[in-house]
């Protein structure tokens, strides 16, 4: 098969990576938003062409799909692209950065019938799967959610220190990540979703810190702390609370509520999630089915993620 990807960031990096181990998938072309960067980028992981112009990069001969790892003001308007050009999309999250796109982009990938999925990486990261496969067989119920994500990112610098060309998000992306996982492990959509943020950046012009509040019909609750103000261990920390126990992930990482670890290194076929969601991805377009993470499936998050921007007004 052969797939475009675009975007020669840090995250374009990350997918380049984790498609060399993928047998039978070429990256026919790298589409970048920088001449130099891509260039240097596609001479350092042998990728044959690379364009400036994702256009160009969906043209070449053979590309049947694109993963798409570009600055998030750019991903509904790519997946459109991609998808009206008869290719299967794969968006990194957030497929959106606003509730309208979103549907919008659920509505094309309806109407051409090709797989379009969005990069919801915690629904693949072992220790989030480890935790899913024992709610699915009845050993665990989600009671709550206690999730912190944090970074200091004072200034515009993107996953490698490097300057960024736009400006990141808290809600919008950081959050999507844990309204969808919550959903997705409690198998129920949030009745509440609310949220208060605290003072804008001068220049960056976004909240620096969040704090969002969610609850299922059920009575399962989530509460997420985030900031790019935080000088101490960076990322994304989850304790789930559940009927039968209580467990801890840091990344691909499970410990139990007294941090024993977890061997999770048996739960799929490799330990990085990126590389496990574009597996999905591959897969779900050879056997022509919808993916875990479809851009149907998470749509619900980025409609809470509305609801809770809503609230803070």
């Amino acid at each position: 098969m052969k797939i475009v990807v675009a975007g020669q960031g840090a995250f374009g990096i990350k997918h380049i990576e984790a498609i060399q181990k993928i047998s039978g998938i070429t990256i026919a072309s790298l589409a970048g938003g920088s001449e130099d960067s891509t260039r240097e980028v596609a001479a350092k992981y042998g990728i044959p062409h690379w364009t400036t112009s994702l256009d160009e990069a969906l043209a070449q001969p053979g590309v049947e799909a694109a993963i798409l790892a570009t600055p998030t003001q750019m991903h509904a308007a790519q997946a459109i692209q991609c998808l009206r050009a008869g290719k299967h999309v794969q968006v990194e999250i957030p497929m959106a950065d606003n509730l309208a796109d979103a549907q919008k982009i659920v509505q094309v990938q309806q109407e051409t019938g090709l797989i379009a999925m969005a990069g919801h990486t915690r629904r693949f990261n072992p220790s989030h799967q480890w935790v899913h496969k024992k709610i699915k067989s009845g050993e665990l119920k989600v009671l709550q959610m206690d999730v912190q994500t944090y970074f200091f990112r004072r200034t515009n610098m993107n996953a490698l220190g490097k300057p960024r060309s736009w400006t990141d998000h808290l809600l919008w992306h950081h959050a999507a990540h844990t309204v969808d996982l919550f959903q997705y492990q409690t198998g129920e959509n949030a009745v509440v979703a609310r949220g208060v943020q605290g003072p804008f950046h001068p220049e960056l012009k976004i909240a620096m810190d969040m704090s969002i509040q969610m609850r299922t019909g059920s009575g399962a609750i989530c509460t997420l702390s985030l900031s790019f103000n935080n000088d101490g261990p960076l990322g994304t920390f989850f304790r789930y609370i559940c009927d039968n126990g209580t467990y801890i992930a840091r990344y691909d990482d499970l410990l139990d509520g007294n941090n024993k670890p977890i061997d999770v290194s048996n739960v799929d076929v490799s330990m990085n999630g990126i590389e496990l969601q574009d597996r999905e991805f591959f897969a779900a377009i050879k056997e022509g089915r919808e993916p875990n993470a479809s851009v149907a499936q998470v749509l619900p998050a980025y409609q809470n993620l509305d609801k809770i921007e809503k609230s803070f007004i």
